[in-house]
């Protein structure tokens, strides 16, 4: 970028993305209840411009709300914070008595319930507007999926997590789905999505993969997306989300008191949803793995061998009590109906492993019903309350890089100045400074209608102060109101460290003759490059400009 040392100045040659045009204009909205743990409202969704990867909370835009943001955790220490709640949990459990065989999964998610409920009330005693919400979507009325989704709502509220569940036709098609869901993707309000499959017979198996993975990953609370499997399987690298089941295996197994590491582990199952990922987090516990399945050979002799079983091949009291190794830890995993005519219904529940043969063996297992499937919810609210704060805390931060400048002794000529700088691609400024891609209107790369309705999501933050600049005599240098505002965003923005703006008002000969003052195309001081800072729209605009960042002390800003 060609620069002259004196006070021009470069708005968008100062960062990496460009201007910020903003106007009224409206989206067509449509409403899904939400249910919240005080009640029912309605909440206006829109549709956006969907990126699974940049899922951000709206923030710059107002001061910072209270200087407790500093005070928010760093990723490691969430993280440390998130293993400590769970660990809590399970002390308090083992303080209780449960030194039994019988590891009681219900009582252990319901302490983890109570801790996460605990947690979410402690953080909106210091940010009143933290609420974690929680969005399932259901196609069809299956009797089943609907008692699924019911136990995740009675425990979302439990906990004080905001919970919507949308309903949706069997009719509807793959792309009508996942439509829904970047609908979610792009609401700031909603932290977790979940898919309650299977879906309907005309989306198939097929396409349910590619809705679940429609899913931002960083909302994937159910941790199924590709993206987050992925990284689970890796050693250099951590899933944004695992899976419920598995992590409520792990922490089941940690109740026992056991320490993983160094141990010979057996898991039965090699499905994407428990027998792949329990096997990813045993080996990073530093577990010795044994992954078995339905045409493994020798299986009761490979489970003889287990210090840990993990059962989850989906067949009715398969593995016998003779099977096991003395003293084993035997986690069922398995839910399957067998024909019981003492029952009401004619069936009950079993799990994948005998459980009156094996509990005489294993020095710990877990029943079926009350052993897996409640912490299964429970993981699932740990989740949905972990990329919560992962959005809080994302929503403190400032992300806005610069562009760097190229200042030149040799003064060039005003039209080489004025298309030396490429600007920020809007899209990615957006996204900087916290903008949702459903509240901006794109005019190609470099321009954006911004829709007032993003102040409905900042009407918690304190306001800023605004600073007007009226009528200014140009200096012989072309520096009038447009430069002496750019400038003052700059001192107030890059030396300052405040979060400023500018707003430039666009006069009528703008868009008529595609001029406007000496900042953007007259006289030695300009705003570069020309041709982005004339919005060429029709009538009375405003032009918004992110905070500049410093630069050096020869290329002052004002006069």
């Amino acid at each position: 970028m060609a620069m002259r040392r004196r006070p021009f100045i470069s708005t968008s040659a100062l960062q990496r993305r460009p201007i910020h045009p903003i106007s009224r204009h409206r989206f067509c909205t449509s409403h899904i209840s939400r249910q919240t743990s005080t009640g029912t409202q309605q909440a206006s969704t829109q549709q956006p411009i969907f990126n699974p990867h940049h899922t951000k909370l709206p923030h710059l835009l107002h001061e910072r709300e209270h200087s407790q943001v500093t005070e928010l955790p760093t990723s490691l220490q969430r993280k440390e914070m998130t293993e400590v709640l769970v660990k809590d949990a399970l002390g308090e459990v083992k303080k209780e008595g449960n030194g039994g065989k019988k590891i009681d999964g219900t009582e252990i998610a319901k302490t983890i319930r109570t801790s996460i409920g605990s947690r979410i009330s402690e953080t909106k005693s210091r940010y009143p507007h933290f609420s974690p919400s929680l969005a399932i979507i259901q196609q069809g009325t299956r009797a089943d999926s609907t008692t699924y989704v019911n136990m995740k709502k009675k425990a979302a509220l439990e906990c004080g997590i905001d919970f919507q569940h949308i309903t949706l036709d069997e009719n509807l098609s793959e792309r009508e789905v996942v439509e829904i869901v970047e609908k979610l993707n792009g609401d700031e309000k909603v932290h977790g999505i979940l898919v309650q499959l299977p879906l309907s017979d005309g989306v198939g198996r097929e396409g349910e993969r590619r809705v679940v993975e429609s899913i931002s990953p960083e909302k994937d609370v159910d941790g199924f997306h590709a993206y987050n499997i992925g990284l689970l399987s890796s050693r250099t690298s951590s899933p944004i989300f695992s899976p419920c089941t598995p992590l409520g295996v792990i922490a089941l197994l940690e109740s026992t008191g056991i320490d993983i590491a160094g141990k010979h582990a057996v898991v039965l199952g090699r499905s994407d949803i428990v027998g792949t990922p329990v096997c990813a987090l045993l080996r990073r516990k530093d577990a010795t793995v044994t992954q078995c399945h339905s045409r493994t050979s020798g299986l009761e002799n490979i489970v003889k061998m287990a210090d840990i079983l993990i059962a989850a091949i989906g067949k009715p009291e398969f593995v016998k009590g003779e099977w096991l190794k003395e003293g084993a830890i035997v986690i069922d995993v398995g839910t399957n109906f067998v024909p019981d005519a003492s029952k009401k219904t004619g069936q009950r529940l079993v799990g994948d492993v005998h459980y009156d043969s094996a509990s005489k063996v294993a020095s710990h297992i877990t029943p079926v019903p009350g052993g897996v499937g409640p912490m299964t919810v429970a993981m699932l609210m740990r989740n949905t309350l972990t990329s919560a704060e992962r959005f809080l805390e994302k929503n403190a931060k400032r992300t806005v890089r610069p562009l760097k400048l190229n200042l030149l002794e040799k003064v060039p000529s005003d039209i080489v100045i004025a298309k030396s700088q490429r600007p920020k691609l809007i899209d990615e400024l957006a996204d900087e400074i916290g903008v949702p891609g459903k509240h901006l209107e794109l005019y190609g790369k470099y321009k954006a209608k911004v829709s007032l309705e993003i102040l409905n999501a900042l009407a918690h933050r304190k306001d800023g102060k605004y600073i007007v600049v009226a009528g200014i005599t140009p200096t012989p240098l072309g520096e009038g109101k447009s430069t002496t505002t750019i400038g003052l965003v700059q001192a107030l923005g890059a030396h300052l460290d405040k979060v400023a703006f500018a707003c430039v008002r666009q006069p009528s000969q703008g868009p008529t003759f595609g001029i406007k003052g000496g900042a953007a195309g007259g006289g030695y001081s300009q705003v570069i490059p020309m041709e982005e800072f004339n919005l060429h729209l029709t009538g009375v605009s405003s032009l918004v400009l992110p905070r500049l960042p410093r630069l050096r002390e020869e290329s002052s800003c004002l006069s």
